[in-house]
């Protein structure tokens, strides 16, 4: 029978790409399977039902051990979706507004080089008026395109590159410090930025690694490297601070959780969705590229991810107040954790992968 044939194939095609994440190998091949998440969970569970539909009488052990494998997927991955549901636990609180309470207001866009719909990002700005912009993937055209918020953000980093690397920071707030970076490689930079604002320093890490894709990087090696050495520095700075940007990995990886568990930062996603940011022009191939990762010392008091700006991303802003240190929700690195993460830098560092 050509359905039943058929099912065979998908369903082998739909269990592989369980299976390939748990191969902690940086080859893309490997890693790439960590994006679809929800995808893989909707078509398993079409698979599954399919199976029960038309062949739950069957007496094969082959069709037995498919359907159970699809039913066992379907709930494993239930599993690791649950926290970026509504149903998850909250790593942070949300906080109302009382009036006269300052909000610290950012907003996140990778806005794709080839992308000349510079007026809408800039109308995107102006509309959220947000007190830090950081915008990547910027050619020396998006400097130029976005120059008429500079009257707004007096305080700025600009790293226009070709290379669909180059990034952009913009301020409303005074910077204490400012600083650029090429950590892993000598065409990828990443920016360390202390504002004040009202009253206290707060740390802006910004970053825009590699993704693990053959057209891009073949391995996962740099990317995860860079982002670790990130949650290292934010771990040892004692002060409020941010990681944010397009980290081209999704917020259930096993790299992202260790990045929580090294830095000791808080995901907001977490207990609320999963505020899916890439692909912006295919729906059903979308997931979480682009974060806010925050200290323990703030709370949230809006997430939301914006209109299209012609880009293949959504732009993303989040609005968070300063309290009291909260580290509750925090997760810990235990000894392998920690020895895993040194691998990883050091792997980066010397470009052999793991």
């Amino acid at each position: 029978m050509i359905f039943k044939t058929v099912l065979y194939i998908l369903s082998g095609l739909a269990i592989l790409s369980v299976l390939l994440p748990f191969i902690k190998k940086d080859l893309w091949i490997f890693r790439v399977f960590d994006y679809p998440r929800l995808q893989k969970f909707t078509i398993i569970g079409v698979l599954s039902f399919l199976w029960g539909m038309f062949f739950w009488d069957t007496r094969l052990l082959i069709d037995y051990a498919i359907w159970i494998t699809l039913v066992f997927s379907f709930f494993y991955l239930g599993y690791l979706i649950l926290p970026f549901t509504p149903f998850g636990k909250k790593m942070i609180d949300r906080k109302a507004v009382d009036a006269g309470t300052e909000t610290l207001r950012l907003l996140v866009a990778n806005v794709y080089q080839y992308n000349a719909s510079y007026a809408k990002l800039v109308q995107l700005v102006e509309s959220k008026n947000a007190d830090i912009v950081f915008l990547v993937e910027t050619d020396q055209k998006w400097q130029e395109g976005v120059k008429s918020i500079k009257k707004n953000y007096p305080y700025c980093i600009e790293i226009p590159l070709d290379n669909t690397y180059g990034m952009l920071l913009y301020s409303k707030l005074p910077f204490l410090h400012a600083e650029t970076n090429y950590l892993i490689d000598a065409e990828i930079p990443s920016v360390i930025v202390d504002v004040s604002f009202n009253g206290t320093a707060v740390r802006i890490y910004g970053l825009h690694p590699t993704p693990p894709v053959p057209q891009e990087n073949s391995h996962s090696t740099d990317r995860d490297a860079e982002i670790l050495m990130i949650g290292k520095m934010a771990h040892e700075y004692e002060g409020p601070c941010l990681v944010i940007g397009d980290l081209n990995d999704v917020a259930w990886s096993y790299t992202t959780k260790l990045f929580l568990k090294i830095s000791g930062l808080l995901d907001p996603r977490r207990g609320r969705g999963m505020y899916s940011t890439f692909h912006a022009k295919y729906p059903f191939l979308r997931w979480p590229l682009d974060h806010f990762f925050v200290s323990s010392h703030f709370r949230l008091t809006d997430l939301q991810v914006e209109p299209t700006i012609d880009s293949d991303h959504f732009p993303i802003s989040i609005s968070l107040i300063i309290a009291a240190k909260d580290e509750e929700n925090q997760l810990e690195a235990d000894a392998e954790d920690k020895q895993l993460v040194e691998e990883k830098i050091e792997a980066g560092l010397n470009d052999e992968p793991i």
